[in-house]
């Protein structure tokens, strides 16, 4: 494995150190491989038999190293020279333990992109500094704002065919910045990078003297990762109730927002039924407080009605009830959504069936408006 030393960079799962999800969107050829290639490259996390491989077929495609086949795994995307799946690597610093999705730029695989995004806690959006924002770029920034992403790390790529001047920089962030503007980061950072020759990848350059800013792994390291759903309401969809033997009853499942301690009071819904938690168990042992997204079991005091799909919470008059609601969604299926249409619906544990009473607008995505439509299709 190649080294920093001064890093502190190793692959694999660090206990104790706090986890950070990112997804790496835009349009075609902008670089996104060959970002998270330069990446992993320079921060140390290759190891030297996928270092070897990757300069032999480097070299096979006249190049001395092609940063972007460390993550374009597929025989096709290499092929091709494009991302198709969504490809996931991982890589540990001395401050953070890090999950990165590697998506694909072009628009049929728009979905696969939505996919990557889902569970991310950061969108790095890169755009080729030539071509600045683009239809794509557009797409991908609306969905990732529209999954819940707050934090967009916007890597200006390619400055070296630009020529290191600022600019084009300055003429694209003025464009992120009218495009973020209409949707719901809570912060957007800024970065002028070469991918390709590594500026601004993990270290500072000295190429571009005018950007006094952070290099992209410095703001990966920086960035505010603490989970807004636990400062919300508790909520604990039931998985699973375990019942090994008669003196232990527990239910287990993942906390979805918010956080429990031992000796807090519960309502289980639809029941309405009240009781208190006495336990809280994990794998590694007994905790006293927990907090989303951990999977836990907990025990209460009461024998109750509970079961899968029903919900424990701390403060019922916080849940919203009914049998309709409007949603924003991303549309992932081959066939087309209408009116006609009965559809299954993930309720937390629970499945219920459910039908489309109305379309309200499709979204124009050069201009992020509201459109009429009668059908929702593929990507839209």
């Amino acid at each position: 494995m190649t080294a920093d030393a001064s890093m502190g960079v190793a692959l694999g799962y660090d206990e104790g150190k706090e986890l950070l999800r990112f997804v790496v969107v835009g349009s075609v050829d902008d670089g996104k491989s060959t970002l998270i290639g330069r990446l992993l490259h320079d921060a140390g996390a290759i190891f030297e038999d996928q270092l070897s491989a990757v300069r032999r077929a480097s070299k096979m495609g006249g190049l001395e190293l092609d940063f972007s086949l460390f993550t374009d795994g597929l025989k096709t995307e290499r092929e091709q020279g494009i991302t198709i799946d969504v490809a996931y690597r991982y890589f540990s610093t001395a401050q953070r333990k890090y999950i990165i999705a590697d998506t694909p730029g072009h628009v049929q695989y728009t979905r696969n992109m939505a996919t990557g995004a889902s569970t991310a806690h950061v969108a790095v959006i890169l755009i080729d500094a030539r071509q600045g924002v683009l239809q794509q770029t557009r797409r991908h920034a609306y969905i990732a704002s529209l999954l819940g992403i707050s934090e967009l790390v916007v890597v200006i790529n390619k400055m070296d065919l630009v020529g290191y001047k600022e600019t084009p920089y300055d003429a694209i962030s003025r464009d992120v910045a009218v495009l973020t503007s209409a949707l719901e980061f809570r912060r957007v950072h800024s970065i002028p990078v070469s991918a390709a020759l590594g500026d601004n990848v993990v270290h500072k350059t000295v190429n571009m003297p005018w950007y006094a800013g952070p290099s992209f792994l410095d703001v990966l390291e920086r960035v505010n990762v603490r989970d807004d759903a636990q400062s919300e309401p508790f909520r604990f969809p039931v998985q699973l109730v375990l019942r090994p033997h008669l003196d232990y009853r527990g239910y287990a499942g993942s906390i979805a927002s918010g956080a429990i301690a031992v000796g807090d009071r519960v309502h289980a819904l639809p029941s309405g039924k009240v009781s208190t938690i006495v336990g809280i168990d994990t794998h590694d042992g007994p905790l006293e407080h927990a907090f989303s997204p951990s999977a836990v079991v907990l025990r209460l005091a009461d024998e109750i009605d509970l079961g899968r799909g029903d919900v424990l919470v701390t403060d019922p008059l916080s849940i919203w009830k009914g049998s309709s609601f409007e949603a924003m969604l991303v549309w992932l299926a081959e066939c087309s959504l209408d009116a006609a249409h009965s559809l299954l619906l993930k309720q937390g544990t629970r499945t219920v069936s459910a039908r489309i009473r109305e379309i309200v607008h499709a979204v124009d995505l050069e201009t992020l408006e509201p459109r009429a439509a009668d059908a929702i299709r593929l990507n839209d």
